[in-house]
C-alpha cells in the first residue's frame, strides 16, 4: 500500500459507521467494556479488565481528573422564548461564565434569561470566547451550585436519551475531583476501584492532570485541509508531582500510558514550548496530526472517535495513519461499541 500524502484532507479520516454502533448507554460495568489491542501489527481482542496484564510493573498510567458539571441549562427570556444554554467555562472567583445559547433570537446584551422554571437568573453581558461565538453571562447565585442543583449533565449530541440518574454516576470517572469539564473523558470511564486496585497491585503507578474538556471536542472540522483548522483552546494544569512522577517512570524504563487523549494533550502541550516536560497551568490550543513529534506519552489508551474529528488525526499521529484506519475496519468488522459509553483500545507510538 502507498504511503499517505503529508498534506492530509479530512476525508482521509472518515469511515463509515453502522449507526446501530454507536452506544447509547455504558456497559453494565465499567471494566466489562471490551479492550482492542492494537499495539502490535495485528489487532488482539481483548476485556477492558485485562489492562493490568498488558502494562508492566513501573509504568505509569497518567489521568485527567477533571470533573464533569451539569452544564446544560433550559430557560426562556423576559419574551417568553426558549433558551437552552451549555456552559462552557466558569471563570473562576466570579459568578460569570461563557456559555454557547440556543434561540430563536440572540438576547442582547443586558437582556435577563430566566433558567430552571424561574429559580434563577443570568444577565447577558455580551458576545466571548473564539470568534464571539459565546455569550458572557452573569449569573445571580454561585455557578457550581445552581449547575448542580439546576443543570443537566451535558451528554454528547450522538446520545438520544435525555439525561437520567445512571448519566449521572457513570458519565463521570470515579476519581472526578477537579469541577470544570462539560465532556467526559471517557477512556478513563472505564476504570473501577477493583481495576485500580489490580493495577496498584501489579506495581503500575498512577498519576494526575486536569484538563477541562470543553463542547468544542465534538466541533467538526470545517476546512478540507486539516492544516487550516484553528482548534479550540482549553485549561490544563500539570502538577510538579505529576512531572516528577513521569521522569522517574522515563529513567527507569517504565512506559508513560496517558489515559484519554485529553491527557495526552495536557502531557504534550506541557512539552510543546521548551521540549520538556514543565509543571504549570495554562491554555491550550494544540492540534496533533500526522508528522507531530509526541515527547512524553508512550501509550495510550483511548475510546474510538467520530469520523473526520480532530481526535482521529491525534490518534492517527500517535499509531500512525494505515494502522489505525486498520484498526477501526476491525472495530466495525466485530460490532465494538463506538463514542463516549462504547470500547477502547490500547496504543502503542509508532517510532
Amino acid at each position: 500500500m502507498s504511503p499517505r500524502p503529508i498534506a492530509f484532507t479530512v476525508a482521509d479520516f472518515d469511515f463509515e459507521l453502522p449507526p446501530e454502533l454507536i452506544a447509547q448507554h455504558p456497559a453494565a460495568e465499567r471494566s466489562g467494556s471490551r479492550l482492542l489491542d492494537g499495539r502490535g501489527a495485528s489487532p488482539v481482542d481483548r476485556v477492558f479488565r485485562d489492562l493490568p496484564e498488558l502494562l508492566a510493573p513501573g509504568d505509569l498510567l497518567v489521568f485527567n481528573d477533571t470533573k464533569v458539571i451539569k452544564a446544560r441549562l433550559y430557560g426562556a427570556k423576559a419574551s417568553g422564548g426558549a433558551v437552552e444554554a451549555l456552559v462552557e467555562r466558569v471563570l473562576p472567583g466570579t459568578r460569570e461564565v461563557w456559555a454557547h445559547l440556543r434561540a430563536s433570537k440572540s438576547p442582547k446584551p443586558g437582556s435577563l434569561v430566566h433558567f430552571a422554571d424561574g429559580a434563577f437568573d443570568a444577565e447577558v453581558l455580551g458576545r466571548c470566547g473564539p470568534d464571539n461565538g459565546l455569550f458572557h453571562l452573569r449569573l445571580s447565585g454561585e455557578p457550581f451550585a445552581l449547575l448542580e442543583q439546576h443543570g443537566h449533565v451535558p451528554l454528547p449530541p450522538y446520545i438520544e436519551h435525555a439525561d437520567d440518574a445512571d448519566d449521572v454516576r457513570r458519565y463521570q470517572t470515579v476519581f472526578a475531583r477537579e469541577p470544570g469539564a462539560v465532556a467526559a473523558p471517557t477512556a478513563a470511564l472505564h476504570f473501577d476501584e477493583a481495576l485500580l486496585a489490580r493495577l496498584a497491585g501489579r506495581g503500575v503507578g498512577t498519576a494526575h492532570v486536569t484538563l477541562h474538556v470543553g463542547a468544542g471536542t465534538f466541533q467538526p472540522v470545517r476546512v478540507e485541509q486539516i492544516a487550516e483548522h484553528k482548534m479550540h483552546s482549553e485549561w490544563f494544569q500539570v502538577s510538579p508531582e505529576t512531572v516528577a512522577a513521569i521522569e522517574r517512570t522515563k529513567a527507569a524504563g517504565g512506559k508513560v500510558v496517558a489515559v484519554g487523549t485529553t491527557t495526552l494533550r495536557a502531557l504534550e502541550s506541557a512539552a510543546r514550548e521548551t521540549g520538556t516536560l514543565t509543571a504549570g497551568a495554562r491554555e491550550t490550543d494544540i492540534f496533533i496530526t500526522p508528522g507531530f513529534r509526541f515527547r512524553v506519552v508512550d501509550r495510550l489508551v483511548t475510546n474510538f472517535h467520530l469520523p473526520k474529528s480532530t481526535l482521529m488525526m491525534l490518534v492517527s499521529a500517535f499509531a500512525g495513519y494505515e494502522h489505525i484506519m486498520a484498526l477501526y475496519r476491525h472495530a466495525i468488522g466485530e460490532r465494538y461499541r463506538f463514542f463516549s459509553y462504547g470500547d477502547a483500545m490500547l496504543l502503542a507510538r509508532q517510532d
